[in-house]
């Protein structure tokens, strides 16, 4: 079995300290901007679908396809 390589290890461990799941922390972490500083971003309903079908795809959400838009953006607030 292969080992999954972490992006940013640093935040992989700060957010296994904090208590999420090593799942969760290696999407987390393996994000595309993970490590960056938040902030700046847009908010989710100002994202086309496409947008949100993408990071959805980037942070492993299963049933993306089949999902509008509203249910994207509930489903990447709560993964």
């Amino acid at each position: 079995m292969d080992i999954p390589t972490i992006k940013n290890e640093d935040q992989y461990v700060a957010l296994r300290e904090k208590g999420y799941s090593k799942q969760n922390a290696a999407r987390i972490a393996n994000s595309p901007n993970a490590g960056k500083k938040g902030g700046m971003a847009k908010p989710y309903e100002k994202w086309t679908r496409t947008e949100l079908y993408d990071q959805a795809k980037n942070v492993g959400i299963k049933g993306r396809s089949k999902m509008n838009k509203a249910e994207l953006i509930h489903s990447l607030r709560n993964n």
